[in-house]
């Protein structure tokens, strides 16, 4: 099995959130107990700036038994005609590209996603198996 995260949940744990933390850190360890955790561009990119410094995300990693799995081409062309039906769906400009590249990279890459999700990413990636740890 493998799980692709969002930077929603890494940062849960990273940051120690008290609302969340629990949740997502049991949710990872669930998931690496079943298979393999990635994370691409996007994911990584957000969580660096909760690092003392941008080598530490490694050691973080590495801990963790995260893989980064680059984006493919099909991923960012699925990623681009979902954002496209967005707009033409009248969705707010404001929900960033980014949302759609975590999601089709997870759809393409990977078997589930784990994320706090509030519908976003089961409305607009059908078939993609959503964790929300958040949600029992």
């Amino acid at each position: 099995m493998i799980s692709a995260l969002d930077s929603s949940v890494i940062l849960d744990v990273l940051t120690g959130s008290p609302e969340f933390a629990d949740h997502s850190e049991a949710a990872l360890r669930k998931a690496l107990g079943q298979g393999q955790l990635i994370v691409g561009e996007c994911v990584l990119a957000e969580i660096v700036p909760a690092f003392p410094n941008p080598n530490a995300v490694h050691d973080f990693m590495r801990d963790w038994q995260l893989e980064f799995v680059p984006s493919s081409a099909e991923s960012a062309v699925l990623a681009g005609s979902l954002f496209g039906r967005h707009l033409k769906r009248g969705g707010r400009v404001g929900r960033v590209v980014a949302d759609f590249l975590i999601g089709a990279h997870a759809r393409i890459h990977a078997d589930q996603l784990i994320a706090r999700d509030r519908g976003f990413l089961r409305d607009y990636f059908r078939g993609l198996v959503v964790i929300d740890p958040t949600r029992r």
